[in-house]
């Protein structure tokens, strides 16, 4: 499966933006996807992550309640809603695809099979 993503920018902090992953290949609903981001001279972490049905999601200590991640499957297409931004959420934000028969969340980097290549979100303060 090949991964799009797009959506990232210059935002304030306070500010909000969507992330888009638009997804081809195999078919969508086979999936678990996920979100995850880079900050200059990090390592890459986990940010949120929902099932292939979408009914299940996780989030991150540090954007819970501010992201929210939805999925449509018949636009093959996942989401990042990102509010409330902070200079912290400054990074490159990649969507990743686990291809699953199970309706679960993935969290760690090693369950994830095919990988976006990444947009730049950067919040200023």
């Amino acid at each position: 499966v090949q991964l799009q993503a797009s959506g990232g920018g210059l935002v304030q902090a306070g500010g909000s933006l969507r992330l888009s992953c638009a997804a081809s290949g195999r078919p969508f609903g086979s999936y678990a996807m996920g979100w995850f981001r880079q900050a200059p001279g990090k390592e890459r972490e986990f940010v949120a992550a929902i099932s292939l049905s979408g009914g299940s999601t996780y989030y991150a200590d540090s954007v819970k309640g501010r992201f929210t991640i939805s999925r449509d499957n018949a636009k093959n297409a996942v989401y990042l809603q990102m509010n409330s931004l902070k200079p912290e959420d400054t990074a490159v934000y990649y969507c990743a695809a686990d291809l699953t028969y199970s309706d679960h969340v993935p969290r760690f980097e090693s369950r994830y099979d095919y990988w976006g290549q990444g947009t730049l979100v950067t919040v200023s303060s």
